[in-house]
């Protein structure tokens, strides 16, 4: 295991002994957040407005929605970040115990008939949450914990590898046979990203990924509107291209370089499906046009870089591996998320995180924000306790 000690002068400022990086990066986090969250309310209400009228007859039904989801998450954030990290260490195997018995409840519901088609949400009226989420970070809490733990033997296949590789395999397996074959893809590349992070032989990861790639393309085969997509995707052909596909792409194109305004989008009027949640990226293009569109992906570059710097600087291994999980699958969401909407891959169902319409999703990530929050303040925390002349850093809080 690796240990080392940080010395805590009496009468130094906390703050003096931190380097610059961890000391802007958190607060330059929550400030890409909070932007974020402000384009995600303003741009919900410009594309759900028609779909709002016509659906539940107020065209402020998303709008007031979103900004409910809004406020929880924001919520979050500050309670989360006023907490030890170190909590997450403790409850990793309740989490993961109870991501599975829910993923596996939700497929023996669908197996009796209580569900029909796919079997994603698990709850009553509006008290109901997306299980992936709650799976994809408990996954990340339990991983980052076991792979700190493992450390001095990372590399030992069947003392720590295996136990990964199946922890991983038991949690993707259950979401994609929801289906939820995308979320299954990302919650798995996640996993194989943060063993590689952890020091995990490449060897191993590369075997696996050849035995897993060939299964994953027959299992995404099976279902015919998968094919459908593919087809769509390789065509080239505007005439074998999928509505959703067409209709973003139209919009891009309207939006220009400047856009045409805000609330002036034409796609969003029940042209484009889904235009508040996987297509809401076609909104700020079509209405902020290419400048829009490269803020938010500039936001995005800079909450990973803020990712990075506090998982560099974070004081245990433990919060290293949960701060690179955690910014590892925010910001992977949100390339997918672009990609779909700009054609570069096959549409799939993925939100544009703090931005997208709906609920779990803002507030699971809200959850994460604040974990890396607590991070970056933690070893601030610790030398603002004068009375303690050392802290000993190693994998175990």
């Amino acid at each position: 295991m690796q240990t080392g000690s940080l010395a805590l002068p009496g009468n130094s400022a906390a703050g003096d002994d931190l380097p610059l990086g961890e000391i802007i990066a958190g607060k330059l986090m929550l400030l890409v957040v909070a932007l974020l969250i402000c384009i995600g309310i303003v741009v919900v209400y410009s594309s759900g407005a028609g779909w709002a009228e016509n659906k539940y007859s107020s065209s402020e039904y998303f709008l007031w929605r979103q900004l409910f989801f809004s406020f929880i998450g924001v919520a979050t954030i500050v309670f989360f970040a006023g907490l030890d990290y170190h909590i997450f260490y403790k409850v990793s195997k309740i989490f993961l115990f109870a991501s599975i018995t829910l993923l596996s409840l939700l497929l023996v519901l669908k197996v009796v008939g209580v569900y029909s088609g796919a079997a994603r949400w698990i709850g009553y009226g509006p008290l109901k949450f997306q299980v992936s989420d709650l799976a994809k970070y408990a996954l990340i809490f339990h991983f980052s914990r076991l792979i700190s733990e493992k450390q001095a033997y990372i590399k030992d296949l069947h003392n720590t590898y295996l136990p990964l590789v199946i922890i991983l395999m038991t949690v993707v397996a259950l979401i994609a046979l929801e289906p939820n074959f995308s979320t299954a893809s990302l919650i798995a590349i996640i996993g194989f990203i943060m063993m590689f992070i952890g020091g995990v032989r490449i060897r191993y990861l590369l075997a696996t990924g050849a035995l897993l790639i060939p299964i994953a393309s027959v299992f995404a085969l099976l279902a015919p509107y998968r094919v459908a997509r593919l087809v769509s995707f390789f065509s080239g052909d505007e005439k074998h291209m999928s509505y959703q596909v067409l209709q973003a792409l139209i919009g891009l194109g309207n939006g220009g370089l400047f856009g045409l305004g805000i609330g002036a989008s034409k796609q969003r009027e029940l042209y484009l499906p889904l235009s508040y949640n996987d297509f809401v990226f076609v909104v700020i293009g079509e209405e902020y046009g290419f400048l829009g569109a490269l803020v938010v992906l500039l936001l995005f570059t800079v909450f990973f870089v803020c990712g990075l710097i506090i998982a560099k600087h974070a004081p245990d291994n433990f919060g290293k591996f949960v701060a690179s999980g955690i910014t590892i699958a925010i910001v992977l969401f949100a390339f997918i998320n672009i990609a779909v909407a700009t054609h570069l891959l096959p549409t799939t169902g993925v939100a544009l995180p703090f931005i997208s319409y709906g609920g779990t999703a803002l507030v699971f990530n809200s959850l994460g924000v604040g974990i890396l929050i607590s991070i970056s303040r933690y070893r601030k925390r610790i030398l603002e306790q004068e009375d303690i002349p050392e802290i000993t850093k190693g994998e175990k809080p």
